[in-house]
């Protein structure tokens, strides 16, 4: 039996994991670190492995600081490994990207916990494949959903972080895609400082009453746990809280999904997310194409999955393959709240000339990636 193993590299200080963030469980943000996730995965895939005489393995490497890579790629080396996970902020998984194929004599490498529609084009590289969803992909799911139920109208409220920013950039593309209007954008602001007491104020900033809901970006996620139940007049809350698109929800109960959401709780002690879907599907993945080619070099590995030739079951209904212009994995998203799932998306009557999960982010025309196989 041939051993496979697949590294999944974190960053020791990475702000996502901090102890207070953890404790506050933010919607939307990570609750864990995903390893177990990948685990889960590999032991999933051992009775199809075994059918081709394959193994799985996955292997932990958390970085103490990012100056640490260049050594860790040369222990990986040493093992044989090529397949990568990365977990990690963007600087880190673009300097990882930068590195990898060169260092290990060619690499894929799955981004499982960052949307940044960037990594999809202007940074976009030919062996880097995306399990979780991009920012533009979770915004028009959220936006075909309000255009189904007809909630057209839309108040606005952006944070002063750099990602508070590129969510309403996303939102917006998708509010002109499917119809919908942005009535008002209000900047919010969590400060100490009295002066700017009124940015934080829910009441005020939800005051103007032509909107049918208020939709926070909030890439942080502590503003827009406060919104929900203190707007000014009885609006739903979507974006950063309330009604959120996600790649995963403990609650889903349907296509297998609540087998899937008990076995990662007994073995991670704690419910399932999208960070750990994807770090999940990442895997699964992996384990499809050595199924499909168990003695393919990498380079094929990666053909065959960038040119979406080999399907995966992520438990969401529809089979699962990448998109070859951008490497992103395409999926179906969930329409949920704290307490369950509303909707799918895509949703029903939305259409497209090939493949309907295309409609959810940026289509092969629209695509900025120029690093193609």
């Amino acid at each position: 039996t041939a051993t496979v193993t697949v590294a999944v590299v974190s960053l020791a200080d990475d702000a996502r994991y901090a102890p207070r963030r953890l404790e506050r469980s933010y919607p939307g943000q990570p609750q864990g670190r995903p390893t177990d996730a990948a685990r889960l995965a590999a032991d999933d895939a051992t009775i199809e492995l075994e059918t081709v005489g394959v193994s799985l393995k996955v292997r932990e490497v958390l970085l103490p600081d990012a100056q640490a890579l260049p050594k860790a790629l040369a222990e990986l080396k040493a093992a044989g490994v090529h397949h990568l996970i990365a977990d990690l902020p963007l600087a880190e998984l673009n300097g990882l990207v930068r590195t990898a194929p060169a260092a290990l004599g060619g690499a894929i490498v799955f981004n499982t916990g960052l949307d940044d529609d960037a990594l999809r084009a202007s940074q976009c590289a030919a062996h880097l494949l995306h399990t979780y969803p991009s920012r533009q992909m979770l915004a028009d799911a959220l936006a075909q959903y309000l255009a189904a139920r007809s909630w057209r109208k839309a108040l606005l409220l952006q944070g002063p972080l750099p990602g508070d920013q590129l969510q309403a950039e996303a939102f917006n593309r998708s509010a002109r895609r499917y119809g919908l209007k942005i009535t008002q954008t209000r900047p919010f602001k969590l400060s100490g400082d009295p002066r700017e007491r009124d940015l934080a104020n829910t009441r005020l900033l939800t005051g103007d009453r032509d909107h049918d809901v208020v939709a926070v970006m909030d890439s942080d996620g502590e503003f827009a746990r406060l919104l929900p139940y203190a707007t000014q007049w009885p609006r739903p809350v979507v974006g950063g809280n309330g009604l959120m698109a996600a790649a995963w929800h403990p609650q889903w109960e349907r296509n297998g999904g609540p087998q899937l959401s008990r076995r990662f709780a007994r073995l991670a002690k704690r419910p399932m997310q999208g960070h750990d879907w994807a770090a999940w599907a990442a895997v699964k993945a992996l384990a499809a194409v050595l199924v499909e080619a168990p003695n393919a070099p990498v380079a094929r590995q990666l053909q065959q999955l960038r040119s979406g030739a080999v399907y995966l079951d992520g438990f969401k209904g529809p089979r699962l393959s990448f998109r070859a212009w951008d490497g992103q994995l395409r999926q179906p998203l969930f329409l949920s709240h704290i307490d369950g799932v509303v909707g799918t998306a895509p949703l029903d009557g939305v259409l497209h000339p090939t493949e309907i999960m295309d409609t959810l982010g940026v289509d092969e025309k629209e695509s900025l990636c120029r690093a193609r196989l």
